[in-house]
This record gives C-alpha cells, structure tokens and sequence, in this order.
C-alpha cells in the first residue's frame, strides 16, 4: 500500500465579514443585481481549510469626462462611450463587468448629481462612486451623489483619515457604504476602521482599499500587506476583517511599461499586447493575495480575469 500524506490544516478562528454592495427594488433601491464579498474563513482559495462563499468581484471603471490622461490603447478600446459616463456603464455592463466603479474628475455638486443618475438609469449594476482625490472636492461631490442615491447602496470613497467624517455622514445619512482607504500599512488601515467604526457605521457597510501597487512598482509590498491584514482578520482581529478592493486599473495604466511605445527596447514588445498583460499580471497577484474587488480598465483583461477566478474557484 502506498503511503499516505496527510496535509497539514490551519484552524483559523475568524471570518472575513460579508458586504453586499447595491440595493433590489425590494430594498428600496434599484439595482437589478447586487454583489456580495467577503466571508471566507480560510486563505484565498484554500478551500481545503474553510469556505469561500463568493468569489471575488470584477469591477470597471468609468469616469465622468472623456479622460485626457488616459492610453490610447484604452481609449481605442472603448471608443465614443468615454465621452457619456451613462453609455460607459452600459457597455461595461455588456462586456461582463460585476459592478461599476464611477470617477468623478472635478466639476460642480449638481454635476456629479445628474451624472449619478444618468448612471443609475443606465446599468442595474451595483455602483462605486470616488472622488477626485482632494479631499474637499471629495467631500462637496460625495455628499451630492449620496443624497442624489440615496438607498441605493452604493460605496464612496476614498475615505481616508483627513475626509473619512463627511463621507461616512453621507453613507449614515443615505444607505450606502464607504471605502476606507490606507497607504500599503497594516496598522494604519486597522486604525481607520476604527474611526469609521466609531462614527456608528456598521461594519459590514466599509470595503477596504489597502492601496495597490501595480506590477513592478510597489506589487510585492502590496502583496504582503494584504497576506498580513487577511492573517489578523481569520485569527481575530475584528478591525481588519473587512473585503478589500483593488484599484488594479489605475495602477497598472498610469506605469511607463503600459505607456510607452516609442524609445523602449525592442523586447518589450508590443505597446498594447504588453499593457494589458501588465494589468493582467497585477489583478491575477492581488486576487491571490486576497483582493475581494479588482477594479480593471480594459475589456481584455476584464475577459482574462474572468477566466482566472473562475479557476480559482473550481475545486
């Protein structure tokens, strides 16, 4: 008789908590779908030590303007939808995505207001709304959005420790969630749940960004962080038991590697062919170190990843 191994098991004594991201017409919202993450009790994709009831969520992202900064390849990609954030959702919608992340770049509070609306009239898609990073921009545009949504759940952010009190005011005031946004530290995300915690915000209403550093700038460290917060949360750490998003498109399309097609070397090849492995690369790593949401830019990748989680999950 051949020898038999027995492989080794952890017993973790926690959970990641769930999060459901979009209200039904029966919740009072209007979303024809909503997306639940979180919940594992194990590392991701060990299922031979715990379960894993929802697999992670691909979410696309899509701006209110046309973007200027944006790659040719990307803009080639979408065409004539990156002028109307409403026809952007729709298509994104079409092309597989789960949910939709909204970047609001600037403009006034009644801008940010009808575009939230017109996206909401386009896709039954849960939604992801962020500001355009300043925090008292952020602040005038969220509060607009959360009042202008309201019920429908969706998740604002970045929430972070200078701007967390007005954006988590208008998820409180107005059904939604927040994203709680930290730079690539342990124990400065742990501390800002706790802040949000505090302010009376459910925690099963806050997803996580633990900051993403995209392939070759910064991914392994981002990597690690994410293994330790996931390591606190299954043997107890309540503060940092939260599913994480991943900002994956940004990070991987703002690099000179997805950006540069002239003075490179030869072997890097093809400037589209190597930009979207590129994000390709950096969605597949941050998956496997625990990401919940992988917000992503092209439809290719969007396509390949889809195929990449639904390997992970077949067991």
């Amino acid at each position: 008789m051949p020898a038999t191994v027995e492989i080794p098991k952890e017993r973790w004594t926690a959970a990641i908590r769930q999060v459901t991201l979009g209200a039904t017409a029966a919740e009072g919202g209007t979303r024809t779908r909503q997306v639940t993450v979180g919940g594992q009790t194990t590392l991701p994709y060990l299922f031979f030590e715990g379960n894993i009831p929802n697999p992670p969520v691909i979410a696309i992202e899509i701006q209110d303007s046309a973007p200027t900064d944006w790659s040719p390849v990307l803009l080639k990609a979408w065409g004539d939808v990156v002028t109307d954030p409403a026809a952007w959702a729709k298509k994104a919608e079409e092309l597989g995505a789960d949910a939709i992340v909204l970047r609001l770049r600037g403009g006034t509070a009644a801008q940010a207001a009808a575009t939230i609306k017109a996206v909401l009239k386009a896709t039954g898609l849960p939604i992801v709304v962020r500001g355009p990073g300043q925090a008292d921009a952020d602040n005038e545009l969220l509060v607009a959005v959360a009042e202008a949504a309201s019920g429908e759940r969706l998740a604002l952010g970045l929430c972070e420790d200078k701007n967390y009190r007005t954006i988590v005011a208008g998820a409180l005031a107005h059904g939604h969630l927040v994203l709680a946004s930290s730079p690539i530290d342990v124990n400065l995300a742990k501390q800002l749940n706790i802040l949000i915690s505090d302010m009376r915000l459910p925690l099963d209403r806050v997803l996580m960004d633990p900051t993403t550093g995209a392939l070759g700038y910064g991914l392994e460290y981002t990597y690690s962080v994410m293994e330790r917060l996931r390591l606190a949360a299954l043997t107890g750490d309540g503060m940092t038991q939260q599913p994480m998003i991943c900002f994956v498109g940004e990070e991987s399309w703002r690099q000179k590697e997805s950006r540069a097609a002239q003075g490179v070397p030869a072997e890097w090849g093809d400037i589209e062919k190597r930009a979207i492995a590129w994000e390709i690369v950096t969605a597949t790593a941050l998956l496997e170190a625990g990401a919940d949401i992988v917000v992503l830019r092209h439809p290719r990748t969007v396509e390949m990843i889809r195929g990449t989680i639904n390997k992970l999950m077949a067991h």
